[in-house]
């Protein structure tokens, strides 16, 4: 990635999310966007399982904002935690946190991010899926007050965030970073220099 290139955008670029994280991972990446962010309604779980659910709410917010901006790339993401098929969502309460992290401590879980590009060209929005095992290490209930102290758990899978104090719960991953954080990269620039958005000497 290279944060100093400047950025030629061929096409208004939309971020159908109203992330924090993911607006910042842009804006790292030297692209140039708006957000705007999709009234839909996120499932909470679907028969096919963790990747099932995050395909069809990603699917959902950019086919929504293609609706009202048919002549921009739209991107829309959506990530969740999962463990042995249990999806770990974002907690609706510090109890829910506390419980979440200590189903996780000492285990490998997965993070996967669906990401749904739509281009005017594009008859729908195509969405891949990209996944990433983090290991937690071993956390007894101190360390899992201590961590839920120094971060907001309550808009976050899984009730942590790997950028936010990470080492103190992580003990390692395997895969993108930035996926675990919320927007894969390095695919993500990879396809959409596809549509006509990518970076110039």
């Amino acid at each position: 990635m290279c944060a100093a290139c400047s950025v030629s955008l061929k096409t208004e670029l939309i971020l159908a999310s109203g992330s924090p994280r993911r607006r910042q991972l842009l804006e790292e990446a030297g692209l140039r966007f708006r957000v705007v962010v999709p009234e839909v309604e996120e499932l909470e779980s679907a028969p096919g399982g963790p990747e099932a659910m995050v395909i069809e709410n990603a699917r959902r917010k950019a086919a929504r904002v293609r609706e009202w901006h048919p002549g921009a790339v739209v991107l829309a993401a959506d990530t969740t935690v999962h463990l042995d098929g249990r999806i770990f969502n974002k907690p609706a309460d510090r109890e829910e946190a506390v419980r979440m992290l200590a189903a996780l401590a000492g285990r490998p879980h997965w993070v996967s991010t669906a990401v749904a590009l739509g281009g005017p060209a594009m008859e729908a929005p195509e969405v891949e899926v990209e996944r990433s095992r983090v290991v937690f290490k071993p956390l007894d209930p101190e360390a899992i007050t201590g961590y839920l102290n120094t971060i907001n758990p309550l808009d976050k899978a899984g009730g942590y965030a790997i950028q936010e104090n990470g080492a103190a719960i992580v003990d390692h991953y395997e895969g993108s970073l930035t996926n675990i954080i919320g927007l894969p990269m390095e695919s993500t620039l990879r396809r959409l220099r596809t549509l006509g958005v990518g970076f110039q000497p």
